[in-house]
């Protein structure tokens, strides 16, 4: 049974079939956010600081950490984020870009065991990332895509997934490592998105044995009340077999969904965690007593 282990220095989350289902917050991202950007760019870290703690306290037990901005030095900004980020908060962090020199950055300073954030089956890509990943020992995202781009059909996408895997434990990498992102279509563009997605993420879990991811903001990509659409996307994903996701733990009712669907899953025994999250909590100021015991005996 694969269980992919990610760690901080003081936290283990792991990623697994009979493990609640990880939140990989999304918000350490410039993308769209100019102000963001040029606080980046400028080495000011405020920003990524308060995403940190507002997510892992909104629900996620690991953060995606992404500072692409053009014309930056990224390594040096990557390196530095991740530096801080380790003594503010305990989460193990994803190690997320494009830029090779930036993973490696990132990687290096991290203290723990990172997933990083990605490799696709593109005969370069592998070459690149897949020696980073086995001289580090970490875990990685494999994207389902190839040379030949992005296949609508799922079956394809599958093989393009077991590609990577193969290729990867050439260098020793094992397969529980691999968290594969099957990849979402947008609901709106390709109707059957919803279902090719359940269908894949089943093959991968029953017949190639590994975790899986995506971005599940893509499903809703130009819709109306996308909040609805991801909190019914979420539960579904669980229940085809998915053990993790990069998303917005914002969004109003998606982590109680997701709460719920472990639950439903047989990933919360005897409920203790839905319990746990529903008691209410203790009002600030009455010592743990309802009723006001500092004003009984006075009189109007």
């Amino acid at each position: 049974m694969a269980r992919t282990v990610l760690t901080s220095p003081t936290k283990e989350v792991v990623i697994g079939f009979d493990q609640p289902f990880v939140m990989i917050g999304e918000r350490i991202n410039p993308t769209n956010r100019p102000k963001f950007s040029k606080e980046l760019g400028a080495g000011n870290y405020w920003r990524v600081k308060k995403e940190a703690e507002a997510q892992i306290a909104a629900g996620a037990q690991v953060l995606d950490v992404n500072v692409g901005v053009p014309l930056t030095d990224e390594a040096k900004i990557m390196e530095e984020v991740i530096t801080m980020l380790q003594t503010e908060v305990e989460a193990p962090l994803v190690i997320d870009s494009s830029v090779m020199a930036a993973l490696e950055s990132g990687i290096a300073a991290y203290k723990g065991r990172p997933l990083i954030n990605s490799t696709t089956a593109e005969e370069e890509v592998m070459e690149r990332i897949l020696p980073l990943v086995a001289k580090y020992d970490c875990a990685v995202v494999a994207i389902s895509n190839d040379d030949t781009g992005i296949s609508e059909d799922p079956d394809v996408r599958f093989e393009v997934a077991k590609r990577i895997v193969n290729r990867a434990s050439d260098y020793g990498i094992k397969r529980e490592d691999i968290v594969v992102d099957p990849l979402v279509m947008p609901i709106g563009a390709v109707n059957s998105a919803g279902k090719d997605v359940f269908k894949l993420v089943g093959r991968l879990r029953h017949e190639l044995g590994v975790n899986t991811t995506c971005g599940a903001s893509n499903v809703a990509f130009g819709l109306p009340n996308r909040h609805a659409v991801h909190n019914a996307f979420l539960p579904m994903l669980q229940a085809a077999g998915m053990t993790s996701a990069i998303l917005n733990v914002y969004d109003e009712g998606l982590v109680p969904a997701i709460k719920a669907g472990d639950m439903l899953a047989g990933n919360d025994p005897d409920c203790a965690n839905w319990i746990a999250r529903s008691r209410p909590k203790p009002v600030a100021g009455e010592g743990g007593r309802r009723g006001g015991g500092g004003r009984r005996g006075r009189r109007g």
